[in-house]
């Protein structure tokens, strides 16, 4: 399974809710790009699984009209509500994308390559891109890629 984390562009400050944030134009541009990096490795049948948040399903949006919102993944969420949305390791899908927050998805990061409980930091729009695979020793998480959108 790949199981890639996206973190949610640039959003406003002020809102009427913390869910009802948007991207800023800023953010628009950040979400694009990862985007256009995105679209040319991602499977006809990756599973795209967003946040409720506005700013995550404008960046979801980004990359296709194709996602599923799933409250489980809200900004509250834990690394194990994250995982169980994704399947993590067998997976709903060969390739999963959630579009989230932070910590939580930093504490997934942690979890999956570290086997730690911190929170790492993951910019706003950054991708990191995670594989399971079996060896010898059972299941393994292997990072493919982390691409920032400045480097895009």
């Amino acid at each position: 399974m790949n199981l890639i984390l996206w973190r949610h562009a640039e959003a406003e400050d002020v809102a009427s809710s913390d869910l009802a944030r948007q991207l800023t134009a800023r953010g628009r541009k950040q979400s694009q790009a990862s985007a256009k990096w995105l679209r040319a490795r991602l499977s006809d049948d990756a599973v795209i699984l967003a946040s409720p948040a506005t700013r995550t399903v404008q960046t979801a949006e980004s990359l296709t009209d194709q996602y599923r919102v799933v409250r489980e993944i809200a900004p509250d969420a834990s690394a194990t509500d994250v995982l169980t949305a994704a399947g993590w390791p067998d997976g709903i899908a060969p390739t999963v994308v959630v579009v989230g927050h932070q910590p939580t998805l930093g504490h997934v990061a942690a979890r999956l390559l570290a086997d730690s409980g911190a929170s790492w930091s993951m910019k706003k729009s950054a991708i990191w891109w995670i594989e399971s695979r079996n060896r010898g020793n059972g299941e393994q998480a292997a990072l493919r890629a982390v691409i920032s959108p400045d480097f895009l």
